[in-house]
């Protein structure tokens, strides 16, 4: 049966990874951090990824979000092919199409919980009227409704997380890349966040990447990837339920 060309695109990958390689450094001294991996994530997925310290994961992270650039290979962000463009290109689409959220949660101290949640839309330029709105409905979706003129020291560190996932979600990315977000909470914030981000996957339909070492995080996940020594090690599907 013919497919129109919507329809070959809803099925191409957001995200795909073709031998990519990255190499720090020359000669003897030279760091093979990938080796020529492969690696698709479609559009609406919840991935996570694992790995012991230098298994190359977070290198990929930097990669997919368009911090990084690959040494050899390519990196396609739904078809288009990211080498290609230039740093203020990449840095567009890490704008327009992108969310971060770290473990460390990166706030501004004496600002706001609300102002925090506003930045992403200030370098868009958003009129402060819309801005405010968009900040006060990610808020409410993070469980937040009423602690937006809190600072960041007046806030938990699950509520400061919260802050920072509201951040990440108020431009409406396509893709939320997570570099272990519960490294520094303990288990009951981390299982609270960890929720937070599921309900994003699945009645937001945001494309999730989850770089954690817990398995128990890890099992939020609908597919985990593992990395070891710069290769994907193995990959396995998973009920996203922990």
């Amino acid at each position: 049966m013919n497919t129109t060309p919507s329809e070959q695109i809803s099925k191409s990958p957001l995200i795909e990874l073709k031998g990519v390689a990255k190499v720090y450094g020359k000669g003897r001294a030279a760091m093979h951090a990938l080796r020529g991996i492969d690696l698709r994530i479609d559009h609406g997925e919840f991935v996570a990824v694992m790995g012991p310290s230098g298994s190359g994961k977070s290198t990929c992270m930097n990669i997919l979000g368009c911090l990084d650039t690959p040494s050899a290979g390519a990196y396609l962000f739904d078809g288009v092919d990211a080498g290609e463009l230039s740093r203020d290109q990449r840095a567009l689409l890490r704008r327009n199409y992108l969310g971060f959220v770290f473990q460390g949660f990166n706030l501004l101290n004496r600002t706001s919980a609300l102002e925090n949640v506003e930045l992403p839309l200030i370098y868009r330029g958003t009129p402060t009227g819309e801005r405010r709105a968009c900040a006060l409905r990610a808020l409410e979706a993070v469980g937040l409704k009423g602690w937006e003129t809190h600072t960041p020291g007046e806030l938990s560190g699950g509520q400061q997380q919260r802050v920072a996932i509201a951040r990440a979600i108020v431009t409406n990315p396509k893709v939320l890349l997570a570099d272990e977000p519960t490294g520094n909470l303990d288990s009951a914030c981390s299982r609270e966040i960890m929720e937070v981000l599921a309900a994003f996957n699945s009645e937001r339909g945001i494309t999730i990447a989850l770089v954690t070492h817990d398995a128990d995080m890890a099992a939020y996940a609908k597919r985990i990837i593992r990395f070891l020594d710069g290769i994907i090690d193995s990959e396995e599907q998973n009920g996203g339920t922990p």
